[in-house]
């Protein structure tokens, strides 16, 4: 893999045309939708908005593009699929998560499909993959982040369903979902010493008597797009039951390899996307004597090693995503892979603010936004400290 900020595909024409043609509708019609509304990273964002992304974006066939055919998909490999994903955190566009499926769609239900009842499909998943229903994923709790066996919403057996109560916190795509991927422990489990928890997976229609969604917190970033989701004896029919009972944290931390590489990929974008503006501001602004900032040294030596980290976290990524695609395990690499993209690309951003001065400080300048938002993935899908337990823990195990 070369270096580059544009990368072609020309090893895949499929890809490359794939590629071309998401570049031409991010920069194209989907920006001058948001430009049209004047949508921010800060807007309140409504379902209305969204909709038509999701509906455009499958018109075209950018939503959920990944799954396999009899879903609509176009079967992608996961470097196929981390190629697109990239290119929607390179587009700078405030809604880009809409269009493969991020927000509320294809790619937030996850790998569930081949649980899912036939009930389930046609009542909840087909509809979904069609963008006529969203869906976001309540794991996480307020004592329950990265030690989710900790939760404490419970499932009860009544009669022909279960009943959940219960606090979930930072379910992303909340305030547009229609229900949610809930994962609650069953009554009578871990509740002594030494006691094994189960946890169950449900489809919970968000507007279920026994079912509040409340605002939740704004992250750092500044985007609406969390939810907390409040479960007050919720009952929830058996035939919701997603997967077998006791089986919802296999369901829940399913192919958990897979999607802590396929974090990444949105992340190196976005961080493109900052070095690209970047090197542009150094190119055309002019330092102390009229000369451009880029023929200072000092500036010279900050992007050379900024691209050398892009190059390195890319590289590393796209390298295990080829090995997962050629049907090898690389549990190791993945947890690398999310540690070094989370380290290098909020290095990367540091140094683009200091680059940019106190432009870079200043809300509403995108270099300040993509600061935020890339500071956040160090902490999002497992914490740098996680994934060095993870490292450390596999290298012991091999030795």
């Amino acid at each position: 893999m070369t270096f580059s900020l544009h990368p072609a595909h020309d090893d895949d024409p499929h890809l490359a045309g794939l590629v071309d043609r998401l570049r031409d509708y991010l920069g194209g019609e989907l920006a001058d939708y948001e430009r049209e509304r004047g949508f921010t990273p800060g807007s309140r964002l409504t379902r209305a908005d969204l909709e038509p992304v999701w509906h455009r974006s499958r018109e075209l066939g950018f939503y959920g593009i990944h799954l396999p055919e009899q879903y609509g998909g176009q079967n992608l490999t996961y470097t196929q699929l981390a190629a697109l994903k990239e290119e929607i955190g390179a587009s700078g566009r405030v809604l880009a998560h809409s269009v493969l499926g991020d927000m509320g769609g294809p790619l937030r239900a996850g790998d569930i499909l081949k649980h899912a009842t036939e009930h389930q499909l046609t009542t909840y998943l087909l509809p979904l993959i069609r963008g006529e229903r969203a869906c976001c994923f309540s794991l996480t709790e307020t004592d329950a982040g990265s030690d989710v066996r900790s939760m404490r919403t419970v499932a009860v057996p009544e009669g022909d369903g279960y009943r959940l109560t219960g606090h979930k916190v930072f379910s992303s795509a909340g305030p547009f979902a229609d229900f949610a991927i809930v994962v609650a422990r069953m009554a009578g489990t871990g509740e002594q010493a030494g006691d094994k928890p189960a946890f169950s997976a449900f489809l919970v229609d968000l507007d279920s008597p026994g079912c509040r969604v409340e605002d939740g917190a704004t992250p750092m970033s500044g985007e609406h797009i969390e939810s907390d989701i409040v479960l007050d004896g919720c009952h929830v029919p058996a035939a919701n039951l997603l997967g077998e009972e006791g089986k919802g944290m296999r369901i829940a931390l399913g192919r958990v390899t897979t999607n802590r590489l396929l974090h990444c990929p949105t992340v190196i974008g976005a961080t493109r996307r900052a070095l690209d503006l970047t090197l542009d501001r150094t190119r055309h602004r002019k330092a102390a004597g009229g000369q451009p900032l880029l023929a200072l040294q000092a500036i010279q030596h900050k992007v050379a090693d900024m691209a050398t980290e892009f190059y390195a976290a890319r590289s590393m990524t796209y390298a295990a995503l080829a090995a997962l695609d050629a049907g090898r395990e690389v549990p190791a690499e993945a947890f690398m892979c999310k540690l070094f993209v989370a380290e290098s690309s909020f290095r990367i951003l540091d140094e683009a603010v200091q680059i940019h001065g106190k432009e870079g400080l200043t809300q509403g300048n995108e270099i300040e936004y993509l600061f935020r938002k890339i500071r956040m993935f160090r902490v999002l899908t497992g914490t740098s400290e996680i994934q060095r337990n993870g490292i450390a823990k596999l290298l012991a195990f091999s030795a």
